[in-house]
């Protein structure tokens, strides 16, 4: 699985705030913001900081992809539940 913050950029951007911005608002260090940068995991805590701020909720934000490869993951058809 991996992690995509599309939806962020895309908000930031209709705000109008750039990243420097928007580390001061939510309180969040440059390198949680590098790490949202390049799509690695971050710590809820600072999705959290970030949705206050933005006054948005986590799947504004967010979104988790499956990868096609990840070990163990099993496709269930809406018949099978």
């Amino acid at each position: 699985m991996s992690v995509s913050y599309n939806g962020l950029w895309k908000l930031m951007i209709d705000k109008r705030i750039s990243k420097t911005e928007l580390t001061h608002m939510a309180g969040i260090s440059t390198n949680a913001m590098a790490k949202l940068g390049r799509d690695e995991d971050v710590r809820m805590a600072v999705l959290e900081k970030i949705c206050s701020a933005l006054n948005c909720k986590i799947e504004e934000i967010v979104e988790i992809q499956n990868d096609d490869n990840d070990v163990g993951f099993i496709e269930t058809s809406s018949e099978d539940k």
